[in-house]
């Protein structure tokens, strides 16, 4: 297995597995991106990033609990080309972490990587909700020939029995569209628009949505204008602050048990966009309970 560079270790010293409140799980999985590419770069740029990051974050020191960062989640290169393999991979290290009481801190890596986390919380009886930061809906059926696209992630996600909750969206499909009407009883979504124009929505998560939550934030959630590198931008995204308060919100009412940050492409010499990576890492760990 590759050495990896610790999360945050220049403030942190490592932590043995059995004793981290957070997992940290470098995943660079990249098999089905559509656009620009580059996505299995992202962990180790927000490993390094991480070095720049102050440990006093909101007011206390949110990883003084302990953080163990494991070593590239990735299967063997016979299978590198299989997303099964890699998915296997993923549940087993993201249950890993459940069994030990922490934290799973899943960096990708392509948004394909959610599905392996999310069957590690149904394999252990989980009750728990998705939330979902993203530009796109990623809930295709299939995309380009396979059903483990990126590009339809959280419909599988979904299928195994977790409602979603979507933030941010702006760019989706006729058969995404169709599916969340289908399903609005466990399907829910403030896209980009609405927020922009009405704000967020009051409460932000219906009644019926569980107590505990895992986050999925796909960066290109966010505006190219503060995150250029990732494959596929869209206009007209969340800025740091809206999306922070949205995640502070969420967090008032709901525990955060779980988060992955997925989709960095990083652009040589672009520093920024690692570091708002690695700071959002940072930020949902803050949030956790």
């Amino acid at each position: 297995m590759a050495k990896v560079r610790p999360f945050l270790g220049s403030e942190h010293p490592p932590v043995e597995k059995a004793k981290a409140r957070f997992h940290v799980l470098p995943v660079p999985m990249e098999l089905s991106v559509s656009y620009g590419s580059g996505t299995d770069k992202g962990p180790a740029a927000i490993l390094e990033a991480s070095d720049q990051l102050e440990a006093y974050e909101g007011g206390f020191y949110p990883c003084e609990g302990g953080i163990y960062t494991a070593p590239m989640i990735q299967p063997t290169a016979a299978k590198a080309k299989d997303p099964e393999a890699w998915l296997q991979r993923i549940e087993k290290a993201v249950g890993e972490a459940l069994d030990c009481g922490a934290y799973p801190v899943l960096l990708g890596g392509e948004h394909t990587v959610t599905l392996g986390a999310l069957r590690a919380y149904q394999a252990r009886g989980e009750k728990i909700g998705i939330v979902h930061f993203d530009a796109h809906a990623d809930l295709r059926d299939t995309y380009e020939g396979s059903p483990l696209s990126h590009a339809c992630v959280l419909r599988r996600c979904h299928e195994l029995g977790f409602p979603v909750a979507q933030f941010g969206t702006r760019a989706y499909c006729e058969d995404e569209a169709s599916y969340r009407a289908a399903h609005q009883r466990t399907l829910f979504a403030a896209d980009a628009e609405q927020l922009a124009l009405k704000g967020p929505p009051t409460p932000l998560l219906p009644k019926s949505f569980p107590k505990k939550v895992y986050v999925t934030f796909d960066v290109d959630g966010l505006d190219p204008a503060i995150m250029p590198a990732t494959g596929t931008p869209v206009p007209g995204g969340l800025m740091w602050y809206s999306a922070l308060f949205i995640l502070r919100e969420i967090a008032a009412t709901h525990d955060i048990v779980g988060c992955d940050v997925v989709e960095l492409a990083p652009i040589k010499g672009l520093h920024h966009a690692d570091f708002t990576a690695a700071k959002l890492v940072q930020k949902l760990m803050a949030l956790m309970p």
